[in-house]
């Protein structure tokens, strides 16, 4: 009969010892990463060429996150869970790296960082080192979705890696300088979205180790009763792990985690059998531990562990102050390296067996490197949808209302697959997208009283019941980056709030590409509407597009930023980009009544070549051109084309081009951008010298620099000028110079001086002046204005 063997008891004093010395382990692992670049068992005397000429990194976080990290281990082994590890507090690299290296992650995907001495070396000279790693958690590192210059959203991006993952739970971490950020502060309310059905479980862990760089934190200040009040008032189920002493802690530990991973278990084990969707509240775990545990109790004659001199490098030895290797020496003896790694360097077989194995170690789980999960959207032809313009600005149509209708038969196509969302801060339905509702609805936890509420469900494929847009971002970052596919929508003006965190994320992409081993993830886009040349009613505060300007400024392979001027190019837009691969997708849209002006062809022409000249807005016939007239938004098109129509009208023998683009960055120089236009074909459009009448929906500088290194300086640009106030849609183009009689004023200046084009020049500003009058009596725009409708021109 053969023997079955004995099960381990993961609470056992045996076992927590191994767990303690493997804790010992990561610490001695995250030191010599901090100040060694050789000799890593010190199994000769140390010298200074052993030791890096400038250690840069922090100890503060790392031992308490080392220990959270190795009783993870300990409950993903004894409860097989699928776990990711979410590393929210700002640098502390050495804690993913240090645990994906003992547990073989990080060989298998760095091969010459092997697991004896020689591999162990080169481990910690690269560490925050040149031609090395970085000091965070950063793309490099296996198992990272999230990095440290992310801080403020590693909640976020952990609710949003686990929607639709319901075998997932993401272990977050959170600093408690972190937990002082407003969108970390937001992202408490997370709570609120996860259903216990359909979704894993984002497990808080708060980190309270006291300190900040040089301050104390709040939320460590407070007793544990007052934290009790909060997190229950929040609708958490706090745990507490306290104190210093390691004995204690690890039996604590396991004991508090054992609890809450068997909460989670039945919270979802009850809503999945008896479809209960009485909102729960989630476990949260408090771990109180100093700051620096485990380090040198003091430098200088004053406290080191337990305050905020813990917090980077504790100890000021380096390859020129070799005075202070001996308290070096004995801070990393005291882990007793002997006792935890054979003589070759390897980590001893009793404590390498308190890893997970395969894809349960979370420097290996499939979620982390999820561009190998990836399911392709499938897609409507969007061309069902496409508005009539057979005659040219005839019809009136709301271009983020005709989205919706694609939108909503997105979402009906890919039920199946769970792996569609849009997200955005309480503005779908502002934003034009209700059509979506008619086959999903918000998802919300909380209670829902009829007939106040509207389209709330515990279950849907839209989160937008936060006002907060840091949520609605980091929500969907951790949703791509787990290989999921949404967008963001949100007012232009608010886009600003979260730019750093798009920033963040083009990082991430930027160097996630340079890993080989990482698969391209499902693009981020971003939808701006309520944009500033009709943020009419909310005024001057409510107007700014400079995220244009700022994504414009990153490397041009990951960013795309399209202007589609009606709703024929925003459904050809869509189309490209749902199922994009690791760029950062802006898409300016307006929600407003518009004219449409494009066929399905031409729409999807736009977008494919970026920009087209308008034959039909055009009077060259092919030839050159006396003047050239651009437009990248939508009313900057408008305005464009009602002022070739006047100049056409006044001057019918002027040879006009007309050239609309869609995907802006297309303008840039093959010298900075592979898929830019060569100074060839930008001259086939906007010729080497003829004036250029551009009208944009920003900034005017951005055109400026994608003409700079161009032949055709003769540029007019107008954009937005950073005038606006709560006034007419119409005068919000006035005050910035970007309405159709600037234009022709503009147009007609740079040509020849003439006594026709000085009279046309004066007739345009007494229509400005006219307008002037007219909106602060009557309270709208002229009516030549409002009744304008294109007629097509005379050739």
């Amino acid at each position: 009969m053969a023997m079955i063997a004995p099960k381990l008891d993961y609470s056992s004093k045996e076992y927590l010892a191994k767990v303690d010395a493997y804790w010992r382990a990561t610490n001695y692992i995250s030191v010599g990463q901090l100040y060694l670049k050789d000799n890593p068992l010190l199994k000769e005397p140390l010298k200074a060429s052993d030791v890096k000429v400038k250690p840069i990194g922090h100890w503060g976080t790392i031992p308490g996150q080392n220990f959270i990290y190795a009783h993870l281990n300990r409950v993903i082994n004894k409860y097989d869970l699928n776990m990711i590890y979410i590393e929210g507090p700002g640098h502390g690299g050495q804690v993913m790296v240090s645990n994906s290296y003992l547990d073989g992650s990080y060989t298998e995907i760095y091969p010459q960082i092997t697991q004896d001495i020689a591999g162990m070396k080169k481990l910690f000279k690269q560490f925050s080192f040149p031609g090395g790693i970085a000091s965070h958690a950063a793309p490099e590192t296996p198992g990272s979705i999230h990095e440290g210059g992310e801080l403020g959203y590693s909640l976020s991006h952990g609710v949003g890696a686990i929607l639709d993952n319901p075998s997932l739970i993401s272990a977050v971490v959170i600093g408690d300088g972190e937990s002082e950020t407003g969108p970390l502060a937001a992202s408490w309310f997370s709570n609120r979205f996860i259903n216990p059905i359909t979704d894993g479980c984002a497990l808080p862990i708060l980190h309270l180790n006291g300190f900040k760089i040089s301050n104390p934190t709040i939320l460590s200040r407070k007793s544990t009763e007052e934290l009790t009040q909060y997190f229950k008032g929040l609708g958490w189920d706090p745990h507490f792990v306290e104190g210093s002493e390691p004995e204690k802690m690890h039996t604590a530990m396991a004991e508090t985690l054992d609890i809450i991973i068997e909460k989670i278990h039945a919270i979802q084990k009850n809503a999945r059998e008896n479809n209960d969707l009485t909102i729960p509240a989630w476990p949260v775990l408090i771990f109180r531990s100093p700051k620096g545990w485990t380090g040198p109790k003091e430098w200088d004659k004053v406290p080191n562990e337990g305050s905020f001199r813990a917090h980077q490098v504790p100890i000021p030895v380096d390859q020129k102050h070799m005075e202070y290797a001996p308290a070096l020496l004995e801070w990393m003896h005291s882990y007793r390296p002997e006792e935890l790694f054979e003589a070759n360097g390897k980590l001893k077989a009793e404590l390498a067996e308190l890893t997970p194995k395969g894809n349960r170690r979370m420097g290996k789980n499939p979620h982390a490197d999820a561009g190998h999960l990836v399911k392709e959207l499938k897609k409507p032809n969007f061309r069902k949808y496409t508005v009539d313009t057979s005659q040219p600005g005839a019809v009136l149509a709301q271009d983020m209302s005709v989205l919706g209708k694609y939108v909503k038969d997105v979402l009906v196509e890919n039920e199946d697959n769970k792996n569609f969302r849009i997200f955005g801060p309480d503005e779908t339905m502002s934003n034009r997208l209700g059509p979506v509702f008619e086959v999903t609805k918000r998802q919300w936890m909380s209670e829902i009283i009829e007939p106040n509420d509207e389209f709330l469900a515990n279950y849907g494929r839209v989160i937008d019941s936060q006002l907060s847009e840091h949520q609605a971002e980091g929500l969907l970052e951790g949703y791509v980056l787990t290989g999921r596919h949404g967008f963001f929508a949100s007012y232009e003006a608010f886009l600003r709030v979260v730019d750093s965190m798009i920033t963040q994320h083009f990082k991430w992409l930027r160097k996630a590409t340079d890993q080989g081993w990482r698969a391209e993830i499902p693009s981020l886009n971003i939808v701006a509407t309520s944009t500033v040349f009709q943020q009419d009613h909310n005024g001057y505060t409510h107007q700014d597009p400079g995220i244009l300007g700022h994504l414009a400024d990153k490397k041009p392979e990951y960013i795309r930023e399209y202007l589609p001027a009606d709703a024929n190019s925003l459904l050809a837009v869509f189309d490209t980009i749902l199922n994009d691969r690791q760029k950062i997708n802006l898409i300016v849209s307006s929600k407003h009544p518009r004219p449409q002006w494009f066929n399905g062809d031409e729409a999807q022409e736009l977008v494919d070549k970026g920009l087209k000249i308008i034959d039909w807005a055009s009077t060259d016939n092919g030839a050159e051109p006396d003047v050239v007239f651009a437009s990248a938004g939508t009313e900057p098109t408008m305005e464009a084309l009602a002022a070739i129509s006047i100049l056409n009208e006044k001057l019918p023998n002027l040879k006009i081009r007309y050239i609309n683009i869609v995907d802006l960055l297309k303008l840039r120089s093959q010298k900075l951008d592979p898929r830019g236009l060569s100074d060839a074909e930008f001259d086939g459009f906007f010729t080497k010298d003829k004036p250029v009448i551009f009208a944009f929906h920003g900034y005017e500088g951005l055109i400026k620099d994608l003409f700079f290194d161009r032949h055709n300086h003769n540029l007019h640009v107008h954009g937005y000028r950073e005038n606006g106030d709560i006034t007419t849609p119409f005068d919000m183009r006035v005050v910035n110079q970007m309405d159709r009689f600037d234009l022709v004023k503009e147009a007609v200046l740079s040509l020849p001086a003439s006594e026709a084009h000085t009279a046309i020049a004066n007739e345009m500003d007494e229509m400005v002046n006219k307008h002037h009058h007219f909106i602060r009596e009557e309270g709208t725009d002229l009516p030549e204005v409002e009744n304008w409708v294109w007629k097509g021109l005379k050739k």
